[in-house]
């Protein structure tokens, strides 16, 4: 699988990754009930796909993601690059507060967790809600020059959001939403990211799992008490028929192009975009990496 380089890095990445956050089990924003057997074998298939990094974070399943990711990678040779986020920090009840007070802490926690000496990209998950946005950049760029993590990157982050950060330490990456159901980002946000140089990773390309084909409305409805997915007004009506309707369209699209999923031609869609670099696609078995795994190969425009 061809590589593209990550913003001005040394990093050469897939253009599509493994996304971890379906895999972390329970938490807040959880997907419901997870087999940490199912979640090693899709991570050991994409990998085998020629897939080459993981994107996770530490408030993904409150640590259990990375720990997942750490189990997966152990004695594997050519290990792919691994990418997570700090920012998230929850209490002893499991409620989580957007914060990067603790940046030292939490590095050491994933460091451990994913058993590395360095992170490859370390990035911020969300705008902290309290006055740790400055201090916490440094933090981050005392940690880099310390070579506990190689690249910083911004998660969540508008364009006031970058330049603020880019003032204290260098950014190279922004991993933002986008599908074809949320497309806010063209308007400044990618515009900016090619300008500068700034690497982009998008997330949710199928709209968690909204496009991929394989959502009915007794899977939605039968979705898991615990799935976040249950709250989201995309998965609602009047929200709900527009997008399956969409999902009909990539069905035709499918069948003239050569792809196998709606899926696929769905995060293929957010590949042709030039400013972004690559997309990150979840999965909880094989099977699911199977149905992505083909987009950088599907022409959509």
């Amino acid at each position: 699988m061809i590589t593209r380089p990550l913003g001005k890095s040394d990093l050469h990445i897939t253009p599509l990754g493994f996304g971890a956050w379906a895999v972390g089990g329970a938490w807040e924003f959880g997907w419901g009930p997870q087999d940490d057997a199912a979640s090693i074998s899709a991570i050991h298939h994409a990998l085998d796909l020629g897939i080459n990094w993981i994107d996770t974070a530490a408030v993904y399943g409150l640590g259990h993601s990375e720990e997942v990711v750490a189990r997966a990678l152990a004695g594997r040779p050519n290990r792919p690059y691994v990418f997570t986020k700090c920012g998230l920090v929850w209490d002893a009840e499991g409620k989580t507060t957007r914060s990067l007070a603790q940046v030292t802490r939490e590095l050491d926690a994933s460091l451990r967790r994913l058993e590395v000496d360095v992170i490859d990209l370390y990035q911020v998950h969300w705008l902290p809600a309290d006055t740790s946005f400055e201090p916490g950049f440094e933090a981050l760029a005392e940690a880099q020059r310390k070579g506990r993590i190689r690249h910083i990157g911004v998660s969540n982050f508008d364009v006031p959001l970058m330049e603020r950060a880019r003032r204290i330490a260098p950014i190279i990456s922004l991993q933002p939403p986008y599908s074809m159901i949320r497309r806010d980002i063209e308007h400044e946000i990618l515009p900016y990211c090619q300008q500068e140089g700034i690497g982009v990773i998008v997330y949710s390309p199928m709209a968690s799992g909204l496009l991929s084909g394989s959502m009915t409305r007794d899977r939605i409805a039968n979705l898991p008490a615990d799935d976040w997915r249950r709250r989201s007004s995309a998965f609602a009506e009047p929200n709900l028929t527009r997008n399956l309707e969409l999902v009909d369209e990539l069905r035709d699209v499918a069948k003239r192009e050569g792809a196998r999923t709606p899926g696929e031609v769905a995060v293929a869609w957010t590949l042709q975009n030039p400013a972004v670099t690559a997309a990150i696609v979840g999965a909880r078995s094989p099977e699911q990496v199977d149905g992505w795994i083909g987009a950088a190969a599907v022409p959509v425009s």
